[in-house]
């Protein structure tokens, strides 16, 4: 296969910056004062040892060092790990409501105590990880509690998918966005899509028909509401009913969905969603693909109501597009998707990696760096690219 020495040292460069991302979150991140990972550091690797510490990215960490662990076998990963599950059980998960804080301050102590439900899933996400690294029977436990709370109190039984957020004992809250550049809208795609990853990433250690059955709902959720069918990109955002509410095309959710929702469909192993998705997998990278600009780098989002584009490369859709554009290669058996993973690749390499191992925000439209942004923080966590990373080196493992 001419491709295939092309994408042998793809693999090869994606097993040593995965080294890399680990060297730099395993040597300094680790708040030796205040337990668990620093909140916050900036792009000059100053650290804000003050920061609050975020849901999100403690059970990232948690999913990130566990899933290395599973690969390398490396002890100090599996350390990593559970310094990151001790602090969110101590910290992180509600001990009265359940669920898991938004934030905590630098002590630990209760800060944002909203509950969204996609910083619940990724607790739930890292959780069952963390018994596949350790076989912890504890976290298995606390996974399958977390799984139930989730469903008994954000779950839709009349229109199905997953509610965005709720007051600490969850109650209805009117401002239900994860961010601020959000709409403001009862679901997401986003939750939704970060809610089926975690039930699937549970259902290998835990196979429950009744989780299997969620899981299914929330494919065909996917495929009936989420991916629009006239553009095939993902619609973003809903009221209660999936009545959607047009803003914004997100290049990097649309290449993301494209390979994750297929994954979950294999992992439950039914084979005619399989078959549905990797279908819709085509559709979606296509779409995605619109996004692309000369440099092989993946645009960030377009603003449907003003009719522009977001000049930014960010460095989270930069990882996911290699995986969904190797997922389609993979899939459909077309070069052109190899040659756009390889392109990506080489944006990536020029552009976002970091000789300290952690990656660059990512660079503006005239090529330069976005130094105002974290390099450490509530979103800026070693997630999209160490698992960029092990996908590609499982995808290409038996590339000749």
């Amino acid at each position: 296969m001419q491709y295939g020495h092309r994408l042998q040292d793809l693999r090869n460069e994606a097993e040593e910056e995965l080294k890399n991302i680990l060297s730099f979150w395993k040597n300094h991140t680790v708040d030796h004062n205040n337990g668990g990972f620093f909140g916050k550091i900036n792009n000059a690797n100053v650290i804000d040892a003050d920061a609050p510490k975020g849901s999100v990215l403690n059970a990232r960490i948690l999913w990130t060092f566990s899933s290395a662990y599973i690969h390398f076998k490396q002890e100090s990963y599996l350390e990593a790990a559970k310094r990151a599950y001790d602090y969110i059980r101590h910290f992180i998960i509600d001990p009265k409501f359940g669920g898991a804080y938004w934030t905590v301050d630098v002590n630990g102590r209760p800060a944002e105590t909203k509950k969204q439900v996609y910083a619940c899933a990724f607790v739930l996400y890292g959780l069952s990880e963390y018994y596949s690294a350790s076989m912890d029977e504890e976290a298995l436990e606390e996974a399958i509690e977390l799984y139930h709370l989730m469903v008994a109190r954000a779950h839709d039984k009349i229109f199905g998918g997953y509610y965005e957020a709720f007051t600490r004992d969850w109650k209805e809250i009117t401002d239900q966005r994860l961010s601020n550049k959000d709409a403001n809208e009862k679901k997401s795609a986003n939750t939704n899509l970060h809610i089926v990853e975690a039930f699937a990433n549970l259902y290998r250690i835990w196979p429950d028909e009744s989780l299997k059955a969620q899981i299914i709902d929330l494919l065909n959720i996917f495929l009936e509401k989420i991916i629009d069918h006239h553009n095939n990109h993902l619609r973003l955002f809903f009221d209660e009913q999936w009545n959607n509410k047009p803003a914004l095309i997100s290049y990097g959710h649309d290449i993301e969905a494209a390979w994750l929702l297929p994954e979950c469909a294999t992992i439950i192993r039914d084979e005619h969603l399989v078959a549905k998705l990797r279908e819709a997998s085509i559709r979606l990278t296509n779409a995605a693909m619109n996004g692309i600009d000369t440099d092989g780098g993946l645009w960030y989002e377009y603003d449907l109501r003003e009719e522009k584009l977001i000049r930014e490369k960010h460095w989270w859709p930069q990882a996911e597009a290699v995986v969904g554009f190797i997922n389609a290669w993979q899939i459909s058996s077309e070069t052109r998707y190899a040659d756009a993973a390889l392109n990506c690749w080489n944006f990536i390499r020029t552009h976002l990696l970091n000789p300290t191992g952690e990656w660059y925000w990512g660079i503006d439209e005239h090529g330069l760096p976005m130094n105002g942004y974290d390099k450490v923080g509530i979103w800026k966590c070693p997630y999209h690219n160490s698992r960029a990373c092990l996908q590609i080196i499982s995808r290409l493992s038996h590339v000749k």
